[in-house]
């Protein structure tokens, strides 16, 4: 099964779920239980094993998985 990324439109919090192509299924923001998410498009990472994750002085934890969504106005995240 893929994994799916989304968007939550409440508090932009992204997150990951694993689920079958096509499924229906309401999912719910593991940051502010909204369920008001948006599927994005998510970076395709060929190398198993290694971290994606960038340095983002802007995002709360100091590291971003989605770098490129960190832009000039801050991290999404």
């Amino acid at each position: 099964m893929p994994i799916f990324e989304y968007r939550c439109n409440k508090c932009n919090h992204i997150s990951s779920f694993l689920e079958k192509s096509g499924s229906k299924k309401k999912h719910i923001c593991e940051k502010c239980n909204s369920d008001d998410l948006k599927k994005v498009f998510s970076m395709f990472s060929p190398q198993a094993g290694k971290s994606s994750s960038v340095q983002c002085p802007g995002c709360p934890m100091g590291t971003c998985p989605t770098a490129h969504e960190c832009g000039p106005g801050g991290c999404m995240h």
